[in-house]
């Protein structure tokens, strides 16, 4: 099992999140938990390779 952060807030009656590698993939949900589940539902479709071409935030250590 995997934890992975994400980013979300509350507009009007609407959910809005996602994945803090992923910022180009959002997704909403009616409440909290109905946004949770469509995360892991992105997150499985980006994990697997279902959606082509993910573009992903990433660091780098640099001196």
């Amino acid at each position: 099992m995997e934890t992975k952060k994400f980013i979300y807030y509350q507009e009007n009656d609407l959910w809005t999140g996602w994945f803090e590698e992923y910022p180009d993939y959002r997704t909403q949900g009616s409440t909290l938990d109905e946004l949770k589940a469509n995360l892991k539902d992105i997150y499985a479709d980006l994990s697997t390779g279902a959606i082509p071409h993910v573009r992903k935030y990433g660091e780098l250590v640099v001196h």
